[in-house]
């Protein structure tokens, strides 16, 4: 029969450990997340885009014709989107969805396509103020 206070030993010295201490992320420089001011939305009709802004590799703004802006933050990165600043996409639809692709063009060299990447969800932004 094994002696139970050295099947013990192992839980009082992990008792005794030291936690480690949690560090925080380091600030990056990323754009200031998607404030909901209203409910966001599946899809946009291609008729109501008047543009189309890359902030970044995960987030374009999507200016509408009625002046509102609908950002969509992609659930990943899409490499090169933010250095390169322009993307196609191809639909079916009059509308651009969520389930949707766009695909990164490069322009060194001729034009030619990079990353494929899958869009979010598009979340109205809040009126920017008039100076």
């Amino acid at each position: 029969m094994k002696n139970p206070l050295l099947l013990l030993a192992p839980l009082a010295l992990a008792a005794c450990a030291t936690p480690q201490p949690k560090v925080a992320a380091p600030a990056s420089a990323t754009p200031v997340p998607a404030v909901a001011t209203a409910t966001p939305v599946d899809c946009v009709d291609l008729a109501r885009i008047r543009e189309a802004r890359v902030v970044d590799d995960q987030t374009i703004d999507f200016i509408l014709s009625d002046g509102r802006t609908l950002r969509n933050t992609l659930p990943y990165r899409c490499s090169g989107l933010g250095f390169e600043k322009a993307f196609s996409y191809a639909t079916s639809l009059s509308r651009l969805c969520k389930v949707d692709i766009i695909t990164v063009i490069r322009q060194g060299g001729g034009p030619s396509t990079g990353a494929s990447c899958g869009l979010g969800m598009f979340v109205p932004q809040p009126d920017k103020p008039r100076s």
